[in-house]
């Protein structure tokens, strides 16, 4: 996008044309010349996936019409961040605030959509994230509804947001990412819970985000202990005050696993997630890779055992624990009879399933509603209540 500032003869006044790429239809014509890593973004990160992790409506169709334009994926993304990042700077002074905390907000979505396609932990990759989360911080120490905060674990720091509750909080919940979207693409999540009474903890947890690019801790065996200290923060931040576990893609295993050990926790979300990760097969390339990745190997095999280790079907001390699971019923990557095997197999009688019907994978394409739903579930068991009935 570039801006153009003209005069018309007959007004005599300046005109500024902002100038885009603008939207392209996106026909197997128009993307079988693209590279295998343009074809591959354009069809792992939909248009409804990518507002779902932060990135602004206007900026996903411009990445989309420049990646099918010839323009790679990465310096897309980042060209658009850094048009972003100059509407920061020229925003004028008190009365631009609102401005800059949208830009820098946008400007770090992008930068964090323009390394979803790299594989391996490179230097420039952790640059990007990292300079991603500092733009985050950067908003929300304008907008003052958010704080980063590490956790201490024995395996080295968890990174996250607290996205505190207007006034009284009444409960506490974590939100995870999966393989890929973590903290940051989930804060509209977390914004929900706040505006409900509940503090959100949007962590990183082991092999994702700032946790892994920034302190290099990744999924290991071990992963259960870090996850105990995320909890141990909210808890005694809020002493007594229940705390729920949300998990969007693999996460909702990692949620339903961490949920049956922990009696903290009194209610839990799987958004998206899989009764036996380890099952993924390396036939499903980049994300088997990138599930590997997590676990700071290079060996899948090493990887698989780590992933064993997660295990949402297994019984433990807290095994009545509510559950809602939530899922898309045009979900390419978890079919709704793969969900199905999952709540059948939950060690918990308190649960129940809510399908959208044309979703995709975590809802993206009904992220308000799958938003109010969680949110509005998660209040009311953590307020011990019923359920909210869902209008159809």
């Amino acid at each position: 996008m570039s801006a153009k500032q003209e005069v018309a003869e007959d007004l005599l006044v300046p005109v500024v044309t902002l100038d885009f790429v603008g939207s392209r239809a996106e026909t197997e014509e128009a993307t079988s010349g693209l590279s295998a890593e343009s074809q591959a973004a354009l069809r792992q990160f939909s248009l409804e996936r990518m507002t779902g992790y932060g990135v602004d409506y206007a900026d996903a169709i411009e990445l989309r019409a420049r990646v099918i334009e010839g323009q790679d994926w990465r310096s897309a993304a980042t060209e658009l961040a850094d048009v972003c990042l100059r509407r920061v700077e020229a925003a004028p002074g008190d009365a631009g605030r609102p401005t800059r905390i949208g830009y820098l907000r946008r400007t770090s979505a992008l930068l964090r959509m323009s390394q979803m396609m790299m594989l391996s932990d490179t230097a420039q990759r952790r640059a990007i994230f990292s300079r991603a989360a500092d733009l985050y911080a950067q908003a929300a120490e304008l907008s003052g509804d958010r704080e980063r905060v590490t956790i201490e674990t024995g395996r080295g720091p968890l990174a996250g947001w607290l996205v505190p509750a207007g006034g009284t909080a009444t409960g506490s919940a974590i939100v995870i990412g999966g393989v890929e979207g973590w903290g940051m693409d989930f804060d509209s999540l977390g914004e929900a819970l706040a505006a409900r009474g509940i503090d959100a903890l949007l962590l990183d947890g082991p092999g994702q985000g700032e946790t892994r690019f920034t302190y290099e801790h990744y999924l290991t065996a071990g992963w259960r202990d870090a996850y105990g200290r995320a909890v141990d923060f909210l808890d005694q931040r809020s002493p007594g005050r229940p705390i729920g576990f949300i998990g969007n893609s693999m996460g909702g295993s990692v949620a339903m696993a961490v949920a049956v050990q922990d009696t903290r926790i009194k209610a839990c979300v799987d958004n998206g997630g899989i009764h036996a990760p380890w099952l993924v097969p390396p036939t499903m390339g980049t994300f088997f890779s990138k599930m590997v990745a997590a676990c700071g190997t290079t060996d899948a095999d090493a990887a698989v055992d780590v992933w064993k280790t997660v295990t949402p079907l297994a019984d433990g001390p807290n095994s009545g624990y509510p559950l809602l699971v939530v899922q898309g019923g045009q979900d390419p990557m978890i079919s709704t009879d793969l969900a199905q095997i999952l709540l059948e197999g939950a060690p918990t009688d308190d649960k129940q399933m809510v399908v959208f019907s044309d979703g995709n994978h975590c809802v993206y394409n009904h992220k308000h509603d799958r938003d109010a739903l969680i949110a509005d579930w998660m209040a009311a068991r953590l307020c011990g209540l019923p359920s909210p009935k869902i209008a159809s």
